[in-house]
């Protein structure tokens, strides 16, 4: 009982910290923040979020309601709403949520986002680049401005060891897209819904069905 009182005291002199140096806490008591961690200025931490383990929040974010932030840097201008974010970096003017969990390694680059019951981990995402719905990206390293449809799965593990999957640039992969690693899908190309990818995609190429087959070489042809 006195180590919880300890505690409650403790906690509120750290969201009091970060009151008085320009953060938001909509409801200081509800509201965890580790003494190790760093928030900027302007940024607005919603009820029930817990922030720890020495994670970095820069300024002018919302993080919350109900967001876990754990071991990670998160940079200027993002929105984090009702996710998981373990040891991850997410870069700035990037939204997450709600409900998507980014595991350890995750990288998202400036601009991306990241919508609801999406899991990355071991993952790095270019800049502009959308996830929106249902997806798990997993080893891979996702280009810039690349659209993944809602239901895409990076199949990284083949019951033995994990594989990479590598996505282009303004790459369009359709819903419910089953990427089998170790895959490439080059710049521009695009796979139509529900194609199970096993073999590399050439730039600009089209494929489609189980397994993908090619039916367009690049776009103009």
């Amino acid at each position: 009982v006195e180590l919880s009182e300890a505690e409650r005291i403790i906690r509120r002199r750290i969201n009091r910290q970060h009151m008085l140096a320009g953060v938001t806490l909509v409801d200081p008591d509800s509201t965890y923040i580790d003494a190790d961690v760093e928030i900027g200025e302007d940024t607005r931490i919603e009820p029930g979020t817990i922030v720890r383990r020495g994670s970095r929040i820069g300024g002018g974010c919302v993080i919350g309601p109900a967001a876990v932030i754990e071991d990670s840097t998160i940079g200027d201008r993002v929105t984090v709403r009702s996710s998981f974010v373990q040891s991850s970096v997410i870069d700035d003017d990037a939204d997450v949520g709600p409900y998507a969990h980014l595991r350890p390694g995750t990288r998202i680059a400036s601009g991306v986002h990241i919508g609801n019951y999406v899991e990355t981990k071991n993952a790095t995402v270019g800049s502009g680049t959308h996830i929106g719905h249902f997806s798990y990206i997993g080893d891979a390293e996702i280009g810039s401005r690349v659209n993944v449809g809602a239901g895409t799965i990076t199949c990284n593990f083949d019951g033995f060891q994990k594989h990479k999957t590598t996505v282009g640039d303004d790459v369009f992969i359709g819903c419910d897209t089953m990427l089998v690693a170790p895959v490439e899908v080059g710049e521009g190309a695009r796979t139509g819904a529900g194609s199970v990818v096993t073999k590399p995609v050439p730039p600009g190429a089209t494929v489609v069905g189980v397994p993908a087959r090619l039916i367009r070489r690049s776009r103009g042809e």
